[in-house]
């Protein structure tokens, strides 16, 4: 069945590729974003937007650790988007979220668990989809702190293509019900620090990785594989370093 789909965080990486795989499953994507009139923490444009929508897709993201802004803005835009799809009679709304955020405790993770909170307190059918890091986190890492070195967390995860994940998201608009989706990971557990040492080689960068456990259980649990899947989950195909061959073919 066609659908027409709105997708919160529509013109960020991974909504790029959910509306990609919305219009490759034949369904009508509406990006939710300012560029299109819709402003998610105060709700304006919201309504005109929805009008028709059969569901959301809930893929916001905000660049912070701290803890006030990230609980903030993930509690906001979690409310204002509720709200909307209760208006419009939305039947489900699906979002993403991260594996291992009950295990730590970083301001980031509580915005995130935040935003689960306010699914579950809602109306509105929902699922959501706790995915590991992308592969581009690493990246996003090294972006951090600039200079000759690169001072990276120590963690374990499972890195996944995020266009894998897209196609999750999407899969999961014909959930009947309010459920928590089985988790989605990459196909191996990888150390973060050796990541970055094997990006800036390909990228043929002299920067030094100084690996840094971030303080508190924080750190401990990021170091002792909180991030990881720990019960059943989908395995994502794409590698780290397929990704990176990807990235850097000339």
């Amino acid at each position: 069945m066609t659908m027409r789909v709105a997708v919160a965080g529509g013109t960020g990486l991974t909504g790029r590729h959910v509306v990609a795989e919305l219009e490759r499953a034949g369904h009508e994507p509406v990006v939710l974003s300012r560029a299109a009139g819709v402003d998610l923490t105060d709700g304006s444009g919201l309504d005109a937007a929805l009008a028709a929508a059969d569901a959301i897709v809930d893929v916001t993201n905000i660049a912070t650790q701290k803890r006030s802004t990230a609980v903030d803005f993930f509690g906001t835009v979690g409310r204002t988007l509720l709200s909307g799809a209760e208006r419009a009679k939305v039947r489900r709304i699906v979002s993403l979220s991260i594996i291992g955020i009950d295990d730590v405790d970083s301001g980031y993770y509580e915005g995130k668990r935040v935003q689960e909170d306010v699914l579950r307190n809602g109306s509105v059918p929902w699922t959501i989809l706790r995915a590991a890091q992308f592969h581009e986190f690493t990246d996003q890492v090294l972006g951090f702190v600039p200079g000759p070195v690169a001072v990276v967390p120590k963690m374990l995860s499972q890195p996944i293509a995020v266009r894998e994940v897209a196609a999750a998201l999407v899969a999961r608009l014909d959930d009947s019900g309010s459920a928590m989706a089985t988790e989605i990971a990459g196909p191996k557990p990888e150390f973060q620090p050796d990541l970055a040492r094997r990006l800036l080689r390909a990228r043929g960068s002299r920067r030094l990785v100084l690996p840094v456990r971030m303080p508190g259980e924080a750190g401990k649990a990021m170091v002792g594989g909180a991030l990881l899947p720990k019960h059943e989950f989908v395995q994502g195909v794409q590698t780290f370093d397929e990704w990176l061959a990807e990235r850097t073919r000339v």
